[in-house]
C-alpha cells in the first residue's frame, strides 16, 4: 500500500571538524514508533511511523540528523501494530517501501545540509569526466 504523506519534525547538522583525508559516511534510517491515526480526508485509518534518519562520518567529523513521521496506508493496520509491538519491526514489505522513501527523500535534503556545512554529501553523485585523445 502507498506511503501518503511525510513530515519533518527536526533537523540538525553540525560540522565538528574539516574534512581531511579519506571519509567513510554511513546513512541509516530508524523507524521508532507506529501509532494508529485518522484520515479525516481519507475517511481512513492509516499507520503514523516516526522515524529518524542519520547520517555519520568516520572519523567523526559532523553528523547530520532529520526526524519526522511517515503516514502509510495499509489494508490491514492490525497485523502490522501486533508485530510492532510484539518485536519492534514491521513486515518486510512494509519497511522496504518505507525505507526506500526515506532513502529517497531525505538523503536529497542532507546532500544540501552537507555542502552548506562543507561536509561530504551522504550520497555518491556521478561525476562527468572529459574523453581521453
Amino acid at each position: 500500500m502507498p506511503i501518503i504523506g511525510m513530515t519533518l519534525e527536526s533537523m540538525h547538522a553540525e560540522r565538528k571538524k574539516p574534512a581531511t583525508g579519506e571519509i567513510n559516511v554511513n546513512s541509516t534510517p530508524t523507524i521508532k514508533g507506529i501509532r494508529e491515526v485518522s484520515v479525516s480526508t481519507l475517511n481512513k485509518k492509516a499507520l503514523e511511523m516516526s522515524f529518524e534518519f542519520v547520517t555519520k562520518y568516520d572519523p567523526d567529523i559532523g553528523e547530520i540528523k532529520i526526524g519526522g513521521n511517515v503516514l502509510y496506508l495499509a489494508e490491514k493496520n492490525a497485523p502490522i501494530l501486533k508485530q510492532w509491538k510484539s518485536k519492534k519491526s514491521v513486515p518486510e514489505e512494509v519497511s522496504v517501501e518505507v525505507l526506500n522513501h526515506l532513502f529517497r527523500r531525505c538523503l536529497l535534503k542532507m546532500a544540501g545540509m552537507a555542502e552548506d556545512l562543507q561536509l561530504p554529501p551522504p550520497l555518491q553523485l556521478p561525476r562527468v569526466k572529459q574523453n581521453e585523445k
